[in-house]
Parts: C-alpha cells; structure tokens; sequence
C-alpha cells in the first residue's frame, strides 16, 4: 500500500464514527408532508452543499464527454441501453433512482433546489425509500422527521438503493452490485468485508464537492473520471515479477475477480421481440422470470465468469439516432483498446446481449415508451409505444426524427466492466487458468496473439 497502515486505519475509525446518524432534532423539527420540504430547510444551512450536488451527474444524469469522432453530452437521461431501453418517456419509473424528487417528464426544472434528494444518500436508520414508480418521491410510509432528524455519512446501502438494483431488480445490470455488496464476507468482496476492511463506496469513490470519482461506462464511455487500484496499491505489488511483468498488460480485476454475480444471479439476455405473447409466466432456477409477457424472454447466471478484451478506459457507445445495420449485432457501448495500444490492458466485462425494437425505414434504434398511460406495458400495442416514445424523448425531437411506423427487432449487447467482488488473494487465478495445454479462459487470437504467449512468444506484448 502507498499509504503508511496506521495512518489509513486511524483515518477509517475516525470516519466510521461519524457514519452513525446525526442528531438533527432541535434542527428539524418535522413534521414534513413531502422531501422537497425537508430540503428546504436543509439547505438554510448547507445550500453550498445542494448548489455542487446540482453540477454533478448524479443530478444532471449527463456529461459532456468526447467520443471518438465526436463531442456529446450523454448519460442516464439519453443513453439507450439494452435492459429498459430508455429514460425519455418512461420517466416517473426510470427516475424513482433520480437524486430528486418530481422529474416526471421533460418539464423538470434542474434549477429548483428544493427538488434535490438529500435523504436518499444520507439516511442512516434504513428505513427511507422511494415510491418505485413516483418520480422519485418519496413512499407514502416513510417518516420523514425521523429520517431528517439523524442523517449522516453514506453508507454502502445509501448507494446500493439504487446501484444494486439498476435495470429494474437485484443484480440486473452490473453483474458485480447486488443487494450481497451491502454486507458482504471476505469470498464475496475482499475490500468490503464487514469483517475485514469493511470499506464504503467513498474509500474508493473519494468524493469532494459531492462530485463521486469513477463513471459507469455504460453512460460514461468518455473515461474522464476515472479511478483504480493504483489510488492505493504500488504498479508493481507481487513479490514475484513475472507477476508483476504481466501487471504492463493485464489488469488487476482480470486476476482478482475470477467470477461476478456471486451470490445473486445477473441478468445477461433480455429478449423485448418475444414480449406480449400469451405464453405462461416462467421462472427459472434461481427463481427470476424467465419469461414475461410485459418483458419478454430473460437468461440469468450466477458465478459468471467474464468476458475479455482489451481496454484503456475509454469507449465508443451508440446514441439516439445514430445509424445502425438490423444484420448484425450493435455494439451499444464497448471498449476501447487494443494489443497494440501501450495504454490498454486486458480487462474482465460483462457482457449483456438484448434484441430490441428499431425503426426500419430510418434504421435507428427506437425509444419506446412502455410505462405509464399509452405504454407498451397497457397496450401491448408496440407501434403506439414507439411513437409516443419517439414524440417525447427531446434528442429525438430536436433531431427531427419521428416514428416511420415500420418497426422490427435487432440484436444488442453491451459491455460492462467488472470491478467490484474483487476475491482475496488465495482465490485468485492461477496460471493454469489461462495458461493450459486444455485451453484457458482467455481466447487469445481473439486478443491479438497467435496462440499463448507463454508457447507462442510470437506477438508477445513487451513491457512499457
């Protein structure tokens, strides 16, 4: 470690001490009929505080970022995935995980202070939460006095209530965030054992100014907030160099995270094309639909091992109204790098595939909506879906571009870096693991090699 043991460990029991609630009761007096009430008074003291959550992104849900041919602010509020599809036009669901309250279409005011969610990152009893397809209200059975009334420094529940659960339930999205990261045991997450280290999001994810280091490369393909093991553990950390020697190529997760989804399965296949036929409701081995007629098709995993390729922490993404070809499979954001790139090491992914609606006469991927009132979830009705999707998501508005009335469905698949559930150093892979007269995990042609570069140094990456 680059940080001297007692210092680091002294810093930790002085922040654990703080993470119990705060008693806020001669403050806030209650009682509060709404959240935008208790911000109110909240900001009488801390409206520096709520002024630089609103230049974040977990307010803004976009960022300026550089693609590479191209500038473009992207994030949450426009980025089409491969799960839900889109934020635009389903907004009083998708923002229930909003830093807000009341972004229920493209009328949310983003100057309006009092909307910011101060209780959703600093409630300390577990008992505040958001009425799932409200807006980002709060639910009606909260008490809100006594939530406002001991707030204190987040923990790894305040992030997991929406982190563990994007995509719609526990462990959809990222393979590596499930409800099992609130408290986790050392096989599951080394870093976060609450036996251990039993450390929160911020001891990686240092924050200041309520701007959090790191992005999501689904929504921040540009990388420019990046953070890594390095913050903490030296470039060459082994006892062994030729550990070390492989440290110039790949990344430390490849080796340290041999399998996610440990303990609750992530969804990996979400097929829309097959949704609204009268098929029975299905549910697979670990009890999670598999078949829905309002979803579709699913396929989940557990104990996934991942995908590989290389990456230097920059990537490409689709985004709306971007041309695409329904013959093959678009890559919705995938990362960039190669074994030629110095800067680019080989990387573990998840890799989520989907097949989702396009319009056929534009080529591009469609919006839909499918929540609320004239939704594909009501209707069933796709085409309607599609063009009231199209009609209320403003990219597209201010593209010109509307629902032809022709659509089909396309092959999807995003990648999603895997850097959490990181395994103690005894389970680790060895080298067999890749390195086997068998065949390891790693394709290698498929990296750029001839064959194994430990039989084949043809093409072997140098050291930089």
């Amino acid at each position: 470690m680059k940080t001297p043991i007692f210092p680091l460990l002294l810093g930790l029991l002085i922040s654990c001490s703080s993470w119990a609630g705060q008693d806020h009761g001669e403050i806030l007096s209650g009682p509060f009929a709404s959240g935008s009430e208790v911000t109110s008074q909240c900001i009488e003291c801390h409206e520096e505080h709520a002024t630089a959550l609103m230049k974040s992104s977990h307010w803004t849900w976009e960022l300026e970022q550089q693609l590479p041919d191209r500038t473009v602010k992207r994030g949450k509020k426009n980025t089409i995935n491969n799960f839900c599809v889109a934020v635009s036009s389903n907004e009083p669901r998708c923002t229930s995980c909003h830093a807000g309250y009341g972004w229920k279409d493209n009328n949310f005011d983003f100057n309006d202070m009092t909307k910011v969610d101060c209780l959703i990152c600093h409630d300390t009893t577990g008992t505040y939460v958001k009425d799932p397809a409200g807006a980002g209200e709060v639910a009606a059975k909260v008490n809100l006095t006594r939530v406002a009334q001991n707030v204190g420094r987040p923990v790894r529940d305040n992030c997991g209530s929406c982190h563990f659960f994007g995509g719609g339930g526990d462990g959809v999205k990222h393979g590596d965030l499930d409800s099992s990261m609130s408290y986790p045991d050392k096989a599951t997450d080394v870093h976060m054992d609450t036996d251990g280290n039993d450390f929160q999001c911020q001891d990686c994810h240092v924050t200041q100014d309520h701007q959090i280091t790191g992005n999501a490369m689904g929504v921040s393909p540009g990388g420019d907030n990046p953070i890594g093991c390095s913050n903490c553990h030296e470039a060459e950390p082994h006892k062994k160099a030729k550990l070390n020697q492989h440290s110039q190529a790949i990344a430390c997760q490849t080796c340290h995270i041999p399998v996610f989804a440990k303990n609750e399965p992530t969804k990996m296949s979400w097929d829309w094309s097959t949704a609204g036929s009268d098929r029975p409701q299905t549910v697979d081995q670990y009890g999670k639909h598999s078949y829905m007629k309002k979803k579709g098709d699913f396929v989940w995993a557990k104990s996934v091992t991942p995908e590989y390729a290389w990456y230097n922490g920059k990537a490409d993404a689709y985004m709306p109204g971007d041309k695409m070809d329904a013959k093959v499979t678009t890559k919705l954001t995938y990362p960039l790098g190669s074994i030629s790139d110095p800067q680019a090491k080989i990387t573990p992914f998840k890799v989520h595939t989907g097949k989702q609606i396009f319009d056929k006469k534009h080529n591009i991927f469609i919006t839909p909506k499918v929540f609320g009132k004239g939704g594909y979830w009501k209707t069933f009705d796709w085409a309607k879906a599609a063009e009231l999707g199209m009609q209320q998501n403003a990219t597209m508005v201010e593209k010109g571009i509307s629902f032809s009335g022709e659509y089909g469905f396309a092959a999807t698949e995003m990648w999603w870096p895997i850097n959490h559930m990181v395994s103690p150093k005894s389970a680790a892979l060895q080298c067999k693991d890749c390195h086997s007269a068998k065949g390891g995990r790693l394709d290698w042609q498929a990296l750029g090699y001839d064959g194994d570069p430990m039989k084949n140094k043809t093409g072997v990456r140098h050291a930089r």
